[in-house]
C-alpha cells in the first residue's frame, strides 16, 4: 500500500506563516538592531532567507543572514558514515552581543538545535539566542523549545513531516507522510 500524504501547509499558507514569523521575530527583538538570522542547513537556510527578505520589505532594514551546517556537531556522527557531507557554515558578522535567531524547518527531538547551539558558541557569545521553526511536531528528547512556531502539528508514530521548498523541491508545501500498511 502506498504512503499517504496530508497537506499541512500549501504554498499560500506557508508564505503567510513565514510572514507572521518574520513579524514575530521583529517583535521579539524590539526591532532589527543587532539582529542576526541564521538558518540551519538545508531547508532552514532557505526559510531564513525568505524571513530576512520579508523583514527588509516590511521594516526597510537589512538584517544579516548566516548559515550553520551542524553535521560535525551531531551527537550521532559515528552513525552517519566515514565521509559525512558537510555543507557551508557562514556567519557574516561578529555575533558577540547580537540577538541571534536560529531558523529551522522542523523541530522534533531537539538534537539538531542542540548541535546548532554548540556550533554557534564557537563563533562568540550572543546577547540572546532565539529559535524559530516552521513546524513543531513534538517528540522532544531534549529540553528545547521554540520561541516562534509557524505551526504545531501532532504527528502519529511512524509518520514524518516533509517541508518542500521551491528552490530545492520545485514547490512550496508542508506535508505529513504516513507510511502505507503492508497487505
Amino acid at each position: 500500500m502506498p504512503d499517504t500524504a496530508l497537506t499541512v501547509l500549501d504554498a499560500r499558507s506557508l508564505q503567510r506563516t513565514l510572514r507572521r514569523m518574520a513579524d514575530e521575530i521583529v517583535e521579539l527583538n524590539n526591532g532589527t538592531d543587532d539582529l542576526l538570522i541564521v538558518g540551519i542547513q538545508r531547508r532552514g537556510v532557505q526559510l531564513a532567507a525568505r524571513i530576512v527578505s520579508m523583514i527588509a520589505e516590511r521594516e526597510n532594514a537589512t538584517v544579516p543572514q548566516g548559515a550553520l551546517d551542524i553535521t560535525l556537531y551531531r551527537d550521532d556522527l559515528q552513525t552517519v558514515g566515514p565521509r559525512p557531507v558537510v555543507g557551508p557554515t557562514d556567519i557574516p558578522t561578529d555575533i558577540d552581543g547580537k540577538h541571534v535567531v536560529i531558523v529551522d524547518d522542523v523541530l522534533y527531538t531537539g538534537r539538531t538545535v542542540r548541535a546548532a547551539l554548540d556550533e554557534l558558541a564557537d563563533f562568540g557569545r550572543p546577547r540572546r539566542i532565539a529559535l524559530a521553526v516552521l513546524i513543531d511536531r513534538g517528540g522532544r528528547e531534549l529540553p528545547i523549545h521554540a520561541d516562534i512556531v509557524g505551526r504545531t502539528v501532532s504527528v502519529p508514530p511512524g509518520s514524518r513531516i516533509d517541508v518542500l521548498i521551491g528552490e530545492m523541491d520545485g514547490r512550496d508545501a508542508v506535508v505529513q507522510v504516513t507510511p502505507g500498511t503492508p497487505a
